[in-house]
């Protein structure tokens, strides 16, 4: 290759890499996997040796990808926080091992051996033991604040455990304690078993879910989607580790443990290359039984004192550290498997989304038989040319959903033909629109079948209505026969017309009528929920009961009456207004009415009730009162309990280890109560 040719593919690569870098880390929607980016990045690095001339510093292959987002404080990690060289190859793993030999003139080396998690890195600060921050890789230097969404983390505890020896060293005056934020499978399922009822995209993998949950600005919302932590790893320490008797990885993994913290399921110490070798052997054989998702092993020298001694690669800069030489990531390759796409399906969500999905001939990949895949939407069936008959590799993202990777083409049937996304919709045939400044095709027609389906298993579903019995299958029954079209004439279905459909027809026909006739009085934020407005949730949903209690009230609501509804912001406003002043919307609200439905406000607190119209914010850990038994006793004298503080706060209720709630509860001048005051505010 010439240097020409060189600066040439240089340039495209770098380009490549920058826009995968937006996607991964800002956007947490990445185009390509793992696997794919780090062999652009391998080729690009290559070149840059072979070509020093051409380097730059700022290179991808020399700087740290960068999460920041608009929305949160920024701040400065006091250690950097590297990323770590990567390897799919053993030849390499051992280079790495010789070049430490060198590096410390000895061949007697201890390793660590660990799973490499496919999760969000974070930065945890205790101070004489409490946790007072948490901040995001972002550029290695500096990251975003995300203090207020990690103290939903289930399993993280806000206060270190001492330990019960008197002779333990102390707790450090000031410790940053690195790790992984993750998603469990099952959690990761659940989310996408509600984003799938609800009509939309789902989420390509745990990782991505997380990063994207991780930066949202409602902790509320990062509650409900269940987020853990696992640590192994330290940044700045006060006094120094030495101080501590942290003289090494083994100690501080006992000590992480000691502390209460959760730390990584599996974790190898082990002398020499072989041994490192043979333990992720080992760790590949256990890792699809650990909570987190695992894409490698992380081998780490064990002694900081010869980490000291071998040190960062940096990037010219004298305080910049990109990776540490002591530390290398052995992944493994993704589980692949060649398949042929028979056919391109499409499904048509309860928004109208329409997700295109390809039907493979059955391969055997991960341990389970794969036989459908997501092909994402039209814009990436574009990008990649997917054709039917094509020969794909298909992959499981984050090893949970099989998604079409790549195209064989050289294994092309001579007579394919492009793929073209379908104008119109296949459930109803109606022209699909392009959603505005998105990917995604709907399907306009408020009566097209798929939607109404997909709508009246929403509306009986658990986290709505919850009817006892009426599931898909008994949804889709009705559809079938025609004695429901909508969601009103749920409520005037009789036993008689029921009974010729089951051979049991006559117990299952009165089970179900007697199910939907007790919710005809389901509480009123139930029905707001069933009824699938765009952006109203449970949470959302009990807001809008609270505000407007009754169906009629919240239908003749103006934009600016929503926006007034703490946490509600402009978009989410505009959504459930637009959604009420569709007509076909108007003519199902009279017709459940008409129907029997009659939704039940939330109970009036009693006359002159202490907290009436009062707002007040939970943070920390009470005494005596669960956060639940709080919120009840404050529900019941009137007031509400939101999960963000602002100006329009009446009170903030402070328990042990109350963070940065409180901060912002002071700084605007919020007044603040212990469980002590609470109780006395209650009378």
């Amino acid at each position: 290759m010439t240097p020409a040719e060189a600066q040439k593919r240089i340039a495209q690569l770098r380009h490549e890499l920058a826009s995968h870098d937006e996607h991964y880390y800002r956007q947490a929607r990445p185009e390509i996997s793992d696997f794919e980016y780090d062999v652009l990045k391998a080729e690009l690095a290559d070149l840059e040796a072979r070509f020093p001339e051409l380097a730059t510093v700022n290179s991808p292959t020399r700087r740290v990808g960068d999460d920041r987002a608009e929305g949160f404080a920024r701040v400065k990690h006091r250690l950097a926080m590297t990323t770590l060289d990567n390897t799919y190859d053993e030849a390499e793993l051992r280079e790495f091992h010789a070049r430490l030999v060198k590096a410390l003139a000895s061949e007697d080396l201890d390793y660590t051996v660990e799973p490499k998690i496919d999760g969000v890195a974070v930065s945890l600060t205790y101070e004489h033991g409490r946790l007072t921050r948490a901040v995001t890789r972002g550029d290695g230097e500096e990251g975003d604040d995300v203090t207020a969404n990690v103290r939903t983390l289930r399993g993280l505890p806000h206060t270190l455990r001492p330990g019960d020896d008197l002779l333990a060293p102390a707790l450090p005056e000031l410790i940053e304690i690195r790790g992984e934020i993750f998603l469990r499978e099952e959690e990761f399922r659940r989310i996408n078993q509600l984003q799938e009822e609800a009509g939309e995209a789902l989420y390509a993998n745990p990782r991505n879910l997380a990063a994207g949950t991780l930066k949202l600005l409602d902790p509320k919302l990062v509650t409900a989607r269940r987020l853990e932590v696992v640590l192994y790893g330290m940044g700045a320490c006060e006094p120094a580790p030495e101080l501590l008797a942290l003289d090494a990885q083994t100690t501080l993994q006992t000590r992480l443990q000691e502390w209460g913290l959760p730390v990584v399921d599996k974790f190898w110490a082990v002398r020499g290359i072989d041994a490192v070798w043979a333990a992720i052997g080992e760790l590949d054989r256990l890792r699809r039984s650990f909570a987190y998702p695992t894409d490698g092993a992380v081998v780490k020298l064990n002694r900081f004192s010869q980490q000291a001694v071998v040190g960062y690669r940096g990037a010219g800069q004298a305080a910049r550290k990109l990776s540490p030489r002591w530390a290398c990531a052995y992944k493994f390759a993704p589980d692949r498997a060649e398949t042929r796409i028979r056919a391109i399906s499409l499904q048509v969500g309860r928004t109208g989304a329409v997700t295109p999905v390809a039907e493979l001939e059955p391969v055997l990949l991960a341990g389970t038989t794969v036989k459908r895949a997501t092909l994402h939407n039209a814009d990436e069936i574009a990008r990649k040319d997917v054709r039917v008959g094509d020969a794909v590799l298909v992959e499981k993202a984050g090893e949970i959903i099989p998604a079409v990777v790549e195209v064989l083409l050289a294994k092309r049937p001579a007579d394919s033909v492009p793929y073209v996304f379908p104008p119109e919709c296949p459930a109803c045939g109606t022209a699909l629109v392009r959603e505005e400044g998105g990917v995604k095709w709907l399907c306009p027609n408020p009566a097209c079948p798929e939607k109404v389906r997909r709508k009246i298993e929403h509306f009986a579903s658990k986290a709505c209505l919850d009817i006892d019995g009426l599931g898909e299958e008994v949804v889709d029954l009705l559809l079938r026969h025609g004695l429901i079209k909508n969601l009103a004439d749920l409520f005037t279905l009789k036993v008689d017309v029921l009974l010729p459909l089951k051979k049991s027809g006559e117990v299952w026909a009165n089970n179900l009528v007697n199910a939907i006739a007790a919710r005809r009085r389901a509480d009123l934020w139930r029905v707001i929920h069933g009824l699938g407005i765009p952006q109203v949730g449970a949470a959302s949903a009990k807001d809008l009961a609270r505000r407007f209690r009754s169906l009629d009230a919240l239908a003749a609501a103006s934009l600016n009456d929503l926006v007034q509804i703490d946490g509600f912001g402009e978009k989410t406003a505009e959504a459930v207004r637009r959604w009420f002043d569709e007509p076909a919307n108007q003519v199902l609200i009279a017709a459940l009415l008409a129907a029997g439905l009659e939704p039940t406000p939330p109970g009036e607190a009693a006359a002159g009730a202490v907290l009436a119209g009062k707002t007040l914010v939970l943070t920390g850990t009470l005494p005596s009162l669960s956060r639940d038994e709080a919120a009840a006793l404050i529900e019941a004298a009137g007031g509400k309990v939101s999960g963000s503080v602002s100006r329009k706060t009446h009170y903030v209720v402070a328990g042990e280890d109350a963070g940065s709630k409180l901060e912002k509860a002071k700084s605007l001048g919020v007044p603040v109560l212990d469980e002590a005051g609470l109780r006395a505010l209650l009378g």
